[in-house]
């Protein structure tokens, strides 16, 4: 298959796009910059701005892929508001080039963390919290603005990761949370990351390789959304300990108490289409170099 990877060169674009050559697929990866490094894995690069539309209907139409694999964020320095914005342009924008080149499939970078409120790991028929007051509301809305625009393609999967960790994430030794940790609350990134309080709020986790897996997998399921998490969501109470642990850092206040969006999610759906992960709980995850 032809794949076209939009976010290549991202951290979960990078090891897509290492298992897509591994797979035999042929590879065209978008990137920012120019980057070479994508020639030098056996993929074909494209410099690429996903805000340009015409530059984005021209690449896909010159590629002519299979399908297009979208994992494009603002995670380095960005904001939610960042975020949003490629969700909601750069999604539309890939989309549009997607229907003009009848490209038939595409598999989209959602989160598993936009979902209504509830007591218990949300599954994928729960609506997402589309009432959410700000600033939540800015992620939520990118979210369903991007799946939405996927749904447009002929066939599609949105895959709605839990909280990335591995090497290259924020959850890492050398990750943002190493640096959150040693700050405290005060550190900007601290909410973002969740690691202000070990109190009860629910989060699930999937490690880098698990979700590049279940993202060439998708390739070839049903049209849908599908959870792409750990088997074991976590409080915080439970998971800030062991990640400060892993990198060496003092652990958070205790505290209780989360909000209803904070529930974590279940991976029943995507185990049932033959996928598991590798590593099925972030207790042994976080101190995997």
């Amino acid at each position: 298959m032809h794949v076209f990877v939009a976010g290549a060169t991202g951290v979960l674009g990078r090891a897509v796009t290492a298992r897509l050559l591994a797979a035999g697929h042929q590879v065209t990866g978008t990137t920012r910059t120019g980057s070479s490094s994508l020639r030098s894995w056996g993929a074909t690069p494209v410099q690429l701005d996903v805000f340009d539309a015409e530059a984005v209907k021209q690449a896909v139409a010159s590629a002519a892929p299979d399908a297009i694999i979208h994992e494009l964020t603002a995670l380095r320095g960005g904001t939610s508001a960042d975020n949003a914005r490629i969700r909601r342009i750069g999604t539309r924008n890939l989309v549009d080039a997607a229907l003009l080149a009848a490209v038939p499939r595409m598999v989209s970078q959602s989160v598993a963390w936009a979902y209504a409120l509830g007591d218990s790991p949300a599954s994928e028929d729960v609506p997402l919290d589309l009432s959410a007051p700000s600033p939540r509301a800015t992620t939520v809305g990118g979210v369903a603005a991007l799946e939405s625009a996927t749904s447009e393609v002929p066939s599609h999967v949105v895959l709605r990761y839990g909280l990335l960790y591995g090497p290259g994430t924020w959850y890492h030794r050398e990750g943002l949370i190493s640096e959150v940790l040693r700050a405290g609350a005060s550190h900007p990134a601290a909410p973002v990351l969740g690691a202000v309080a070990a109190n009860d709020a629910m989060s699930s986790f999937i490690h880098l390789e698990d979700a590049a897996a279940a993202t060439v997998s998708a390739l070839e399921w049903p049209s849908g959304a599908v959870n792409i998490v750990d088997d074991e969501p976590a409080a915080a109470r439970d998971w800030l300990p062991a990640i400060a642990a892993a990198v060496g850092a003092p652990v958070p206040p205790g505290g209780s108490g989360r909000q209803g969006w904070q529930r974590g999610a279940s991976n029943g759906l995507a185990r049932l289409l033959g996928w598991r992960p590798q590593h099925p709980s972030w207790r042994t995850g976080f101190f995997l170099r």
